[in-house]
C-alpha cells in the first residue's frame, strides 16, 4: 500500500475486491458515463467486478498490465488508477488510465494518484514512457496530467469507442527520467 494523503491510499486490485470495485461503479455509474465504453447490466455486479479482480491479478504476474485502486482507511475504494499495455523491449512503455470517486474529486487525489502511479512505473517496472488519452473537452483529466509533467503530444481522430460512439482524443506522453515533482491535494 502506498500513502497518497491522510485519508487515502493506493494498493493493487486484488481477488476479493469485487463487491467493493461493483459498489465503486454503481455509485459513479453515472459519472463515468461520459468518459467511458457503454457498461452492460453485469459490468456492475459483484460477479462480474470479481472475476475482473481476478483477471487483474494474473495480468499483473504476467507483465501486461498493473491496476490500482485508492482506497479510503476502511478499504472503500474510490478510484482507479491502471498501466495497461506494457510493452518491454525497446519501447517500456504503458497506457495510463485513471478516475476518482465524483464524492473527491477537486482536492487533488487524482493528481497524488497519478503521481504515484508514475514513480511506480519509473521506479519498480523501470518504465521509459507512459502515454494516456483524454476526451477534447475533459479538462479535469488533463489538468491532472499536466500537472503530472505529461506533455501533448497530438489529436487522435475517433479513438476510441466511448459513451456509445468513436469519439476524438488528446494524447499525452510522460518520459519517466524526466524529474517527477508530486503534486500536493489541495486543502
Amino acid at each position: 500500500m502506498l500513502p497518497l494523503d491522510a485519508e487515502h491510499t493506493l494498493r493493487t486490485v486484488r481477488a476479493g475486491d469485487g463487491a467493493a470495485l461493483a459498489r465503486a461503479y454503481r455509485v459513479n455509474r453515472e459519472h463515468l458515463a461520459p468518459w467511458e465504453p457503454r457498461r452492460s447490466e453485469g459490468f456492475f455486479t459483484e460477479a462480474w467486478q470479481e472475476q475482473n479482480a481476478k483477471d487483474c491479478v494474473a495480468d499483473a504476474a504476467a507483465g501486461r498490465s498493473i491496476r490500482f485502486v485508492v482506497v479510503t482507511a476502511d478499504d472503500e475504494i474510490v478510484g482507479r488508477v491502471n498501466l495497461n499495455n506494457i510493452v518491454r523491449g525497446a519501447f517500456l512503455n504503458a497506457d495510463l488510465g485513471y478516475w476518482i470517486d465524483e464524492r473527491r474529486q477537486g482536492r487533488g487525489l487524482g493528481s497524488l494518484a497519478v503521481a504515484t502511479v508514475i514513480a511506480h512505473a519509473r521506479d519498480a517496472l523501470r518504465l521509459h514512457r507512459l502515454q494516456a488519452a483524454t476526451l477534447l473537452d475533459n479538462a479535469a483529466s488533463q489538468t491532472v496530467l499536466a500537472r503530472n509533467g505529461f506533455r501533448r503530444i497530438g489529436i487522435a481522430p475517433r479513438y476510441l469507442h466511448i459513451a456509445g460512439e468513436w469519439q476524438d482524443h488528446v494524447l499525452f506522453q510522460r518520459l519517466l527520467d524526466d524529474p517527477v515533482t508530486a503534486p500536493s491535494a489541495h486543502p
